[in-house]
């Protein structure tokens, strides 16, 4: 990923927190000598420094994917910066946005105690707190029926790239009159967009 400096994220921590708060992610690999991609949920395990998932077990992307080098992209927050927003008409569009790039192995989980695992760590991650449906409370053969039908993986991080493209090579002044426009806009986008800059600002 090109990442100019104003825009690495250096601190691994706020990489974690990107992951975490956007885990549905596209995982590419190679797949029969071409590029091929799977969207999915990953679940992040600081401690062991990998990711969670799996596969529905007709797609091929498993096969081979365990021989190589992979790459898992978390798509943040984004949004169109338009530039009759600044102070001159000496500007272009751009596009503001967050993103985590995770680059490692994977190593395919044939263990169905471990499957379980993951699978659970993931139920408690989506459902809500208040939720009635806890995979525990499955009949076990119905429950083990349907891992038959999925191919669990965990992905060993070498390298983490992240980006938080948040206007910092503009001035202050500019940067405050894009947030004064993304705070008129009620979309998630630039709510979110116009919020972290007003954190990057302060500090």
């Amino acid at each position: 990923m090109y990442v100019p400096s104003h825009f690495e994220i250096t601190d691994l921590s706020i990489a974690y927190k990107i992951i975490k708060e956007n885990s549905f992610a596209t995982l590419f690999s190679q797949h029969d000598g071409a590029p091929y991609a799977t969207h999915l949920p990953l679940i992040l395990d600081k401690n062991h420094l990998c990711l969670y998932g799996h596969f529905a077990r007709p797609n091929p992307h498993w096969k081979d994917i365990s021989k190589q080098t992979v790459l898992a992209v978390f798509h943040g927050p984004h949004c169109y910066i338009s530039p009759s927003w600044y102070e001159t008409n000496r500007a272009v569009p751009t596009w503001n946005y967050v993103t985590a790039h995770v680059y490692g192995s994977v190593e395919l989980i044939d263990d169905e105690h471990e499957l379980m695992m993951s699978l659970n760590d993931m139920v408690l991650k989506y459902e809500t707190a208040n939720s009635s449906y806890r995979l525990e409370d499955i009949d076990p053969n119905f429950l083990s029926g349907l891992n038959k039908g999925v191919q669990g993986f965990k992905m060993k991080i070498d390298r983490i790239e992240g980006k938080t493209k948040l206007s910092q090579n503009h001035s202050v002044q500019r940067q405050e009159l894009v947030i004064e426009k993304l705070e008129k806009i009620k979309d998630t986008n630039e709510q979110t967009i116009a919020s972290l800059m007003k954190q990057n600002l302060s500090h």
